[in-house]
């Protein structure tokens, strides 16, 4: 029997989701429950799979079988594709297994023709009508089949109604409409070459390819490395009778959400258009009414629609995002998924669904983004500073949180300034554009002039976690100048603004931000997510504050501390120099017991910070030569301050250059060279944690030393000799009971491949992700930015491996080291302190490898507790 890939509406179920995507199963899943829904089929995703495979390509067998699915849906209809008498009007849009609002493409108006498109007005009575809908279908079909720029229609559009003197698309007339169709269609045909096709079933096939194509494009492409979304599901094709919205006052479209996006209050929440169709909502084209003035205009269609959106949020059990629209006063539903909503949301509607008795807490736990979370772990305005400040304008708040920054334009600058400046940007725009995607995830704040809440900035803004403030329709801007007007200013590119996204004001100075806890609903979330999680939560912290902060967020230890951190400060920074350019181990001594009082401080602050949970501390990793000056003028003063010779200097300077530092002289190698490094960090960190046992006896305090960058067993036996010895002098001269453990980071892979005899010697393993990915992939963190673009364009990798572990090859090795070491050391203790530490998918990896903690940043600890507990849920844990 032949492979099978299109189904009808009423073949499919919400089951289907990886065969169907999302839209296409929810569209099924509807029509099973009886809701209004235009009947359509989709094409597979495994259809997708088959056009990439067949070279960009529709194969005969699936045009064949969407052919005979048009004759199926012609029949269910009534009506006949390309008729004269009664023509069939298609959708056709995207529908990815994983919800992808705005990434990919949808053509409306489809089978329209010069010949149909008169009949078409005749059949309604309404000419106005069918010419709106034929100038929409051409553009559409222009830009998103032919890649003909939507900006070269719209500039029609606006000459059109400057040249009748009118201001809203509305206001043209059919006549006018009709005059801007030949116009599209003369437009077309000078940017392509040849005349718009006429031919529906061409119309179709050309509209199927291009959302087949859009799966790849760059918008959709970031947005699934954005969102781990692998590029082999591929996308779904859902073709579905037309149902028009643009048929005059009884007619509109619309989007709304079953609970507030912004805030998860339980409430309807949504805005429509009359006599629009569903892209001028989203695209934010003209301005929206609130779904609440749908029920003074239609009582009957309101009171339909509200018991459709609450029996599908009881039947999926989440905050239901849907499309709709009324033609001459008939309700039709076009859509529903679960809807995009800010971190705060997500919490509010997880707590208030258990509360409710509609979910358990063990499915909202399941059912938040632990990524979403870095949203409200940063700060907030500074409450003082905001009463101080007066806004210049207010808009739509919609998407919440605290933007401050330098205005830029476009999104281009956005990430160039982010990137190439270090610089905090608000990006300010007439409106955004699914192209503005990767300009969107680097501004800390959007504004638009255009757009409502349910617009493509809103939407994304409150999915990426990023402020936005839409529909300021009081800006005055010039794109072009780069500067923009509001409240009687006027800021040009570079300066700042401040956003407050939760309450729709703009402000034209900085603001002064304040830091985030975590409290009300993230507290639940994250007692009901400590419920099931097994793997511990550790932070990677240098500081006593970042210690601090990462224990306020939950963290029960800490996974990686790194001491040359600590050495770049003021007094600091003299003594390692110092020791640095000693000329024989006592005059190296002489420097480093400058150093020790500094760094049994530092160790004592964290010691205290963390209360008792352990601490991980690495000794001295980085190359020496980091810790020099380069300038002339610097070295000419440190010079001076050392009393040597500057040219003295300048040859020690020299010696110490590596052609490859990062696999140099560093790591446990310097404490191969130089042993009395090692002893005195052993003698700070030992020291400390006497003293501050001492002080709280209620604390157990347990060093955990690491020695870094071990590739070979006996360098690790060497330098844990070095560590032994000092730390039992230490203990045994301060006439006390302390234990301590000796481990190392697993960052090189010959220390993988041989973990078993590293084990001998090792009481813990943490996994250096960052060095470990560096050295596997043979290539520089810092340099693989420059080319990793080219490597995501032609599909050779999908991800950064800095950012998301590489399972294959990276993971491969730490399963290995995993599975060696326990083989000699049972209880040996396994974690990881790389980046990948905080990424809720390398957090899931580590659960099935066997660890038993992960360690990242502080601000990222609330996500890795969410994530670790996910990952226990999803594998069949607790």
């Amino acid at each position: 029997m032949a492979k099978k890939f299109v189904y009808l509406f009423s073949e499919g179920k919400g089951s289907m989701r990886e065969l169907l995507g999302g839209k296409g199963a929810n569209l099924a899943e509807m029509t099973s429950l009886g809701m209004p829904v235009p009947q359509g089929f989709t094409i597979s995703t495994e259809a997708c799979t088959e056009y990439y495979a067949d070279g960009e390509k529709i194969n005969d067998d699936i045009q064949a079988e969407i052919l005979q699915y048009i004759k199926k849906l012609e029949g269910i209809a009534g009506k006949t594709f390309g008729d004269l008498e009664n023509p069939l009007l298609v959708s056709v849009r995207s529908g990815a297994r994983a919800s992808m609002p705005g990434m990919m493409d949808t053509i409306l108006n489809l089978g329209l023709n010069d010949v149909v498109v008169e009949s078409f007005a005749k059949k309604t009575g309404n000419p106005r009508f069918a010419y709106d809908s034929y100038r929409r279908f051409i553009q559409m079909y222009s830009d998103v089949v032919m890649e003909v720029g939507k900006s070269f229609f719209e500039k029609l559009i606006d000459d059109m109604k400057t040249k009748r003197g009118v201001k809203q698309d509305t206001e043209l007339t059919a006549d006018d409409l009709k005059e801007l169709a030949e116009q599209f269609k003369a437009e077309y045909k000078s940017k392509v070459g040849a005349d718009f096709p006429s031919d529906p079933i061409d119309q179709l096939m050309g509209a199927i390819k291009a959302v087949f194509r859009s799966w790849d494009n760059p918008r959709a492409v970031y947005y699934r490395r954005m969102n781990d979304i692998p590029s082999s599901w591929g996308t779904a094709v859902n073709v579905q009778s037309m149902v028009f919205g643009n048929m005059g006052d009884t007619s509109g479209t619309g989007v709304a959400f079953s609970r507030n996006p912004s805030t998860g209050e339980p409430e309807l929440y949504g805005e429509f258009l009359m006599n629009a169709q569903g892209e001028d909502v989203v695209a934010g084209v003209r301005t929206p009414q609130t779904i609440d003035q749908l029920k003074e205009q239609n009582p009957a269609v309101y009171d339909e629609f509200y018991n459709i959106v609450y029996k599908l949020e009881d039947h999926y059990r989440d905050m239901q995002d849907m499309e709709f629209t009324i033609e001459d006063g008939k309700l039709y539903m076009l859509q529903t998924r679960n809807g995009k909503r800010t971190a705060a949301a997500a919490l509010k509607i997880a707590c208030d669904l258990v509360d409710e008795k509609k979910i358990s807490e063990k499915e909202a736990v399941s059912m938040i983004d632990p990524k979403q979370l870095d949203a409200l772990l940063h700060p907030q305005f500074d409450s003082a500073a905001l009463k101080a400040a007066a806004p210049i304008g207010t808009a739509l708040p919609a998407s919440p949180g605290a933007a401050c920054g330098q205005v830029v334009f476009t999104a281009e600058d956005a990430t160039a300034w982010t990137l190439n400046k270090g610089a905090a940007v608000v990006l300010v725009r007439l409106e955004t554009s699914p192209e503005d995607i990767e300009g969107m995830n680097y501004a800390k704040g959007i504004l638009t002039v255009r757009g409502g809440m349910t617009s493509h900035a809103a939407v994304v803004a409150r999915g990426m976690g990023t402020c936005c403030v839409a529909g300021c329709g009081e800006i005055s801007i010039d794109e072009e100048a780069k500067t923009f007007s509001l409240g009687g200013k006027t800021f040009k590119e570079g300066d700042y603004i401040s956003l407050d996204g939760s309450t729709g004001k703009i402000y034209g100075e900085a603001i002064k931000t304040t830091a985030a806890s975590i409290s009300g609903d993230f507290d639940r979330i994250m007692s009901w997510a400590d419920e099931y999680r097994t793997m511990k939560v550790r932070t990677n912290a240098d500081t006593p504050k970042d210690a601090a902060q990462a224990v306020s967020f939950g963290a029960e230890g800490i996974g990686l501390c790194r001491t040359e951190h600590m050495f770049f400060e003021g007094e600091r920074i003299a003594a390692v120099r110092e020791m640095i350019v000693s000329n024989d181990v006592e005059q190296r001594k002489k420097a480093l017991a400058k150093l020790l009082p500094i760094q049994r401080g530092d160790f004592e602050g964290i010691y205290e910070a963390m209360q008792g949970h352990p601490v991980t501390i690495r000794l001295l990793d980085p190359p020496l030569h980091e810790f020099l000056p380069t300038e002339e003028e610097d070295i000419v003063a440190l010079a001076k301050e050392m009393k040597i010779d500057v040219a003295d200097l300048k040859l020690k300077i020299t010696s110490l250059h590596e052609f490859n530092p990062m696999m140099g002289h560093r790591g446990c190698r310097l404490d191969v060279t130089y042993p009395e490094i090692g002893e005195m960090q052993t003698t700070a960190i030992i020291e400390a944690a006497i003293n501050v046992q001492k002080k709280h006896p209620e604390w157990l305090i347990v060093p955990e030393i690491m020695i870094p960058l071990v590739g070979e067993v006996k360098e690790l036996q060497y330098v844990k000799h070095i560590i032994t010895e000092t730390a039992d002098k230490v203990i045994a001269a301060a006439g006390v009971k302390l234990d301590y453990l000796v481990g190392t980071m697993i960052e090189i892979p010959r220390a993988a491949l041989t973990a078993d005899e590293i084990a001998k010697e090792a009481q813990f393993f943490s996994f250096g992700t960052n060095d470990l990915t560096q050295m596997t992939f043979g290539f520089s963190r810092d340099d693989a930015g420059n080319f990793l673009g080219a490597y995501y364009e032609k599909k050779i990798y999908e991800n950064d491996p800095f950012q998301r572990l590489d399972q294959t090859g990276v993971g491969k090795l730490v399963k290995m080291a995993v599975e060696l070491g326990k083989g000699t050391r049972p209880d040996i203790k396994l974690g990881i302190c790389g980046e990948h530490g905080g990424d809720p998918s390398s957090i899931e990896f580590c659960y099935k490898a066997g660890l038993n903690y992960v360690s990242c940043s502080p601000y990222r600890v609330p996500i890795a507790r969410l994530a670790a507990a996910q990952a226990v849920i999803k594998h069949g844990g607790k």
